[in-house]
């Protein structure tokens, strides 16, 4: 028989005639504490290695040993881990629980819970709903949601507005939200409360109706109760922090904080400095909007010496003062005045501005069920129950079916058990609350056992004609805020290199028209609406050619006319074009190639 070669961490140290019995006999020793508990065996059947890790870095799962189909913590050894007489430490050291890394695993076969356990198993999982990461164990009731939603999930729950820290107010972060009023979920796993993360709720408890209601939930949309917005529903606040610095430069000048006098280069006006002290820095719980200047601040000259107008030398100071970005408004929440690294003065304003829930804003449950606010109705024209219970979201029924999301459902039966109960519901994966006990409590407090409810109109006070599923689920507030993202421009900067608008929000820049926009536009054929679009409201330009050669003509502007260089005439036509057409010429040109435009007469 073939010998088999035994590797630690990955290096080659000899060969051994039974590799199996031998990963046998070291796991059996690691289990009497005879070798390290942080030491993994692996045995490759097919290539018969054998492969030993000790070192750092490894990611590890601890597991319930299992012999001969039966689990080693047994009932006995429960009763003493819940008197308190054993700890986890005991557990590894009597080798009744063992860490697998991801190679020993594929030694293991794992049962999922002790009434699985077969002769074959060699391993049980401490608890089903272990399976998922962290994120993914927040969730409630994942078995019943279909997989690219708990994806989903678990990426917008990192996207949830709340308390992302207790010390915001002492913090200068970039970008931060701070929720008003979070909540902690009725419904929440056994994970969620041994993490702690009532303490960083992010979200609140909604009642929500599924419903399709006057079309303003098509597709995802969903129906908000502007009513709930005006006492706090989802309510967040948001502070940015912009940051200066007095700098240093080569030859001993430096920056000045100061409020920049009107003979400085860039002077932005009177109105834009108007928040400032004296000192050149704004004041605390000033109202400021778009390229209002935070903090003014004087630069020396780029070149030491300047020639003025008359030909006196003399050094311009420039202006290079903290303005608020255009189209953004808030208070001066608070100055932080302090000291760099190089000793000079560094300082940080930071603005706060509320954000209430407006058309556009993003919406999500915790079940993948994503959609943006569509309307915001007063409460007195939302339906109503019967109770006189109004709903804060109304939620288009045809987001459920196709996207699978019972766990969606079960969670809004029950919040509404939570909320009459006064209790908590729990929704950990695979062992959570189920169905049967939300209908018992619904049904003492006289409640429909499926949810269901009678609503009436709150606009004609007619009864609507169909039951409708009102639950209670935690919805939680994503940072895709449309006030961060509206972005819209008539006239603004344009790129030095091909004249074109700018690009992006942050830039002031244009909106692209782009090629499929275009096609449509030649399907319509309109053909002077693409005209406007990709040259007058673009980039268009006057280049003078001269008739004889198509070369470009130079514009002599003092005789109000134009030369060509080539043939030597002076009687170059003025043709309008895109200043980008005229770059792809002047760049053919420094390939060597002679471009040649030929004139036509109009007509």
């Amino acid at each position: 028989m073939k010998k088999t070669a035994v590797f630690l961490n990955g290096r080659l140290i000899g060969f051994h005639n039974d590799g199996k019995a031998l990963a046998k006999r070291l796991r059996e020793k690691r289990r009497m504490n005879e070798l390290s508990y942080q030491v993994n065996i692996y045995y490759d059947n097919k290539t018969n290695e054998l492969y030993i890790f000790t070192d750092r870095g490894r990611v590890r799962r601890p597991y319930i040993v299992v012999e001969k189909g039966k689990s080693r913590l047994t009932s006995a050894i429960k009763e003493r881990l819940k008197k308190g007489e054993l700890t986890w430490q005991h557990l590894i050291k009597m080798g009744i629980i063992e860490y697998l890394d991801a190679q020993e695993e594929e030694n293991a076969y794992i049962a999922m819970s002790e009434e699985e356990l077969t002769e074959e198993h060699t391993h049980l999982e401490l608890d089903p709903s272990t399976i998922f990461g962290v994120v993914a164990s927040i969730l409630p009731y994942p078995e019943y949601n279909s997989s690219p939603r708990i994806t989903m999930g678990c990426a917008m729950a990192k996207q949830a507005l709340g308390t992302y820290t207790t010390n915001f107010a002492n913090r200068y972060d970039t970008r931060a939200y701070v929720m008003y009023y979070p909540q902690e979920p009725i419904v929440q796993t056994r994970v969620y409360k041994h993490l702690n993360l009532r303490e960083r709720a992010a979200g609140q408890n909604c009642v929500v109706a599924l419903a399709s209601y006057q079309g303003y939930n098509m597709a995802d949309a969903i129906i908000v109760n502007k009513s709930a917005i005006d006492r706090g529903l989802h309510r967040v606040v948001m502070f940015r922090t912009y940051e200066t610095e007095e700098r240093s430069y080569p030859g001993g000048q430096k920056d000045k904080i100061e409020i920049p006098s009107p003979d400085v280069v860039g002077y932005r006006g009177e109105h834009a400095y108007r928040h400032l002290g004296e000192d050149g820095i704004v004041m605390p719980e000033s109202e400021v909007e778009g390229k209002d200047v935070l903090v003014g601040k004087t630069s020396p000259p780029r070149f030491l010496e300047e020639i003025s107008v008359f030909g006196a030398v003399e050094e311009k100071k420039r202006e290079s003062s903290l303005a608020l970005k255009a189209g953004e408004r808030g208070k001066v929440d608070s100055v932080l005045i302090t000291e760099g690294q190089g000793g000079n003065r560094v300082i940080k304003v930071r603005i706060r501005s509320i954000k209430v829930p407006e058309i556009g804003d993003k919406f999500a449950s915790r079940h993948g069920q994503k959609g943006v606010v569509g309307i915001l109705v007063p409460q007195e024209n939302m339906p109503f129950t019967e109770s006189g219970i109004i709903p804060d979201l109304i939620v288009n029924t045809h987001a459920i079916p196709s996207r699978m999301t019972a766990g969606h459902l079960l969670e809004m039966l029950g919040g509404k058990m939570g909320a009459i109960g006064g209790m908590f519901a729990d929704a950990t994966a695979f062992s959570g609350d189920k169905e049967e006990q939300f209908k018992e409590v619904l049904r003492k407090n006289g409640f429909d056992e499926y949810g269901e409810e009678v609503l009436y109109d709150g606009i004609t006070g007619r009864r609507l004609k169909a039951k409708i599923f009102v639950g209670v689920i935690y919805y939680q507030r994503l940072h895709h805020l449309v006030s961060n993202k509206m972005h819209v421009r008539s006239r603004g900067p344009v790129q030095l290199l091909t004249h074109q608008p700018t690009e992006g929000r942050a830039r002031e820049g244009g909106l692209r028209f782009g090629e499929m926009e275009r096609d449509c536009l030649i399907g319509y054929g309109a053909s002077m609406l693409i005209k406007e679009r990709l040259l007058e409201e673009s980039d268009k330009t006057r280049v003078f050619i001269c008739p004889e050669c198509g070369e470009a003509a130079t514009p002599d502007y003092v005789q109000n006319k134009s030369y060509c260089r080539l043939s030597k005439t002076d009687k170059g036509e003025p043709v309008e074009m895109s200043y980008a057409f005229k770059l792809l010429l002047d760049e053919i040109r420094s390939l060597c190639i002679f471009p040649r435009i030929e004139l036509k007469e109009k007509g």
